[in-house]
C-alpha cells in the first residue's frame, strides 16, 4: 500500500466563515434569503455546513477560548467600542462590521467581569433604522430586536428555541389600522418572521 497523505493544516476560520455561521442559523426560516446571501459570498452549501461544523467544534472544544477571545481571533479587533448600560449592569459593547449587512454590526456585550453578556446583530451607529409603523413593515431581515421592541412598545420578550434565537410579543396595526397581536422571531438579533394571531370569529 502507498503512504497515507499527511494531514493538511486546517485553514483559519475567517470573517466569511463567521457570516456563514450566522446564515446557517437563519436558513430554517428564510432559505431563499440565505441562498441569495450565500451566492453573494461565492460559497457552496457544503462550505456553509463546514463552517458551522467548525464553529460548533470550537465552542465544544475542551481548549476553547473565552467567547470574546474567540470573536477577536475570528473577526479581528472591533471596529469600535462603547460603554453600554443594561439595567444596573455597566457593559462594554464591541462592534464588528458584517459585509452581508452593511448597515448592521455584530455586537458583543461584555459584563464587568469580562464575560459575554450578549452577542447579536444591531444597527450600525449613525445608520438610519427602518420605519416600523405597521405589520407590513415587519419583513424578514428588516429590523433588529431592539428596533422592533422600541417601535411596538410595550413588547414582551420570549425565550427562544436556541441560544441564538429570541422572540417578542406585541400588538401592531395592520394596513387597515386594526391592532393585532403578533409574535416576532429573531435569529442572531435579526427579524426572521412574524406570526399574527387570527382575529376572533365574527370580528
Amino acid at each position: 500500500m502507498g503512504c497515507m497523505p499527511a494531514n493538511r493544516p486546517t485553514s483559519p476560520f475567517t470573517p466569511v466563515d463567521f457570516q456563514l455561521v450566522l446564515l446557517r442559523r437563519m436558513a430554517d426560516h428564510n432559505p431563499d434569503l440565505v441562498e441569495d446571501a450565500r451566492r453573494e459570498l461565492g460559497v457552496s452549501i457544503a462550505d456553509m455546513r463546514e463552517a458551522n461544523r467548525r464553529w460548533q467544534a470550537m465552542l465544544r472544544s475542551p481548549r476553547s477560548r473565552a467567547a470574546v477571545s474567540r470573536y477577536r481571533s475570528v473577526l479581528g479587533e472591533p471596529e469600535s467600542t462603547a460603554p453600554r448600560q443594561i439595567g444596573d449592569l455597566a457593559c462594554e459593547a464591541l462592534l464588528w462590521p458584517v459585509p452581508l449587512w452593511p448597515d448592521l454590526r455584530f455586537e458583543v456585550l461584555l459584563a464587568p467581569n469580562g464575560a459575554v453578556f450578549n452577542d447579536w446583530l444591531v444597527r450600525a451607529p449613525g445608520a438610519p433604522g427602518p420605519a416600523l409603523r405597521t405589520l407590513d413593515d415587519l419583513i424578514p431581515w428588516s429590523c433588529t430586536v431592539d428596533e422592533a421592541a422600541r417601535a411596538f412598545a410595550p413588547a414582551r420578550p420570549l425565550e427562544g428555541t436556541a441560544p441564538t434565537r429570541w422572540g417578542l410579543r406585541f400588538t401592531a396595526p395592520n394596513a387597515s389600522g386594526e391592532r393585532r397581536e403578533c409574535t416576532a422571531e429573531f435569529t442572531w438579533g435579526l427579524l426572521q418572521r412574524i406570526a399574527v394571531t387570527p382575529s376572533p370569529a365574527g370580528t
